[in-house]
């Protein structure tokens, strides 16, 4: 009789938690609409604010009136600013996000097309910020106060001080144009050309990853040297645990979250900075394609890279919370 009312107890808190996380998932989605809403709004508003008349960028200088009275009504360019945002949202929130201007092309096949180049570069420079990073911090965490701890911060330091674009074209100068291992430019098809896309995502790739590298090892070196003072590990150390030993197993996991963040905050800044790298390196991914929309008065073409950069940030940050109960059950 017991043990029935162990599981349905077992049952009952399982439902719980399944509600709760619904509920997180509900409430960080609602969340999130006002700011999707306030950023499409935004760069809606500021291209209208660019100078020029885009009817006459598409017919011509030395086209009529009525020809360009014609454009402006088969765009919706005649209709006032309220009436042609809520028409784009409409129609980008049932997935259409309309047409460019220039080529003609759906928008949604020049992202789906650009998404993963650039999806493969911030990919690939977490990891190296991960792999790099996390060793680096835990180092100058176990030899806090050594040489050891003043030199990983010293590279921290220049980590984040340094450009990403400077070091991208000392990058390229370095490995692409005097050793010759590595493309200075270009990309490759990760589908047909998985070695080629990897070989031309690495630079890119390592140009990005060196902030995420600073940010990651100080950011774990600070949690860990809180923790290595705590009275928890005090009595880990009087238990006869190795400091590798707290490190691995218990200081990663006591700072998950805050690595997780961290983490987090990395993928978002690098999907921005993306827009420079591409644009050194020549990659044709979701930079290379906003800064020719904006270049050319495409704003189809911006408002649907604008609006996917947001809803993938919105789906980081709300991965993020999500795991954050995986990481921590303490976490609700």
């Amino acid at each position: 009789m017991s043990a029935d009312k162990t599981t349905a107890a077992d049952g009952s808190a399982l439902r719980r938690l399944c509600r709760l996380r619904h509920h997180l998932l509900a409430r960080r989605l609602m969340q999130a609409l006002p700011v999707l809403l306030f950023a499409t709004f935004v760069v809606f508003g500021l291209l209208k604010l660019v100078p020029g008349d885009i009817a006459v960028a598409l017919a011509g200088d030395n086209a009529s009136d009525a020809r360009l009275a014609e454009i402006r009504a088969l765009y919706g360019l005649d209709q006032p600013f309220l009436v042609q945002y809520g028409h784009w949202l409409w129609q980008a929130l049932q997935g259409d996000l309309s047409q460019s201007l220039m080529s003609g092309e759906a928008v949604t096949v020049s992202i789906a097309r650009c998404l993963p180049k650039t999806a493969l570069i911030v990919g690939l420079a977490l990891l190296i910020a991960l792999a790099v990073g996390i060793p680096l911090g835990m180092w100058a965490a176990a030899k806090c106060g050594t040489w050891v701890d003043g030199w990983v911060m010293t590279l921290a330091s220049l980590g984040v001080a340094v450009p990403n674009f400077w070091l991208a074209m000392v990058l390229i100068a370095w490995f692409a144009l005097q050793l010759n291992w590595l493309p200075a430019t270009g990309s490759a098809s990760l589908g047909a050309e998985p070695v080629e896309a990897l070989r031309h995502a690495l630079l890119p790739a390592l140009a990005l990853a060196a902030g995420g590298i600073a940010e990651v090892s100080r950011q774990l070196r600070s949690s860990l040297v809180d923790l290595l003072s705590s009275q928890q590990v005090r009595t880990l150390h009087a238990k006869g645990l190795s400091p590798a030993a707290i490190l691995c197993k218990h200081g990663l996991k006591n700072v998950g979250v805050n690595l997780l963040t961290v983490v987090t905050l990395l993928a978002n800044r690098m999907l921005a900075a993306t827009v420079v790298i591409e644009a050194v390196f020549a990659i044709p991914g979701m930079g290379g394609l906003i800064v020719q929309g904006a270049l050319s008065r495409d704003f189809p073409v911006v408002q649907g890279v604008v609006f996917t950069m947001v809803l993938i940030v919105i789906t980081i940050n709300l991965g993020a919370d999500l795991l954050y109960g995986v990481i921590d059950p303490r976490v609700k």
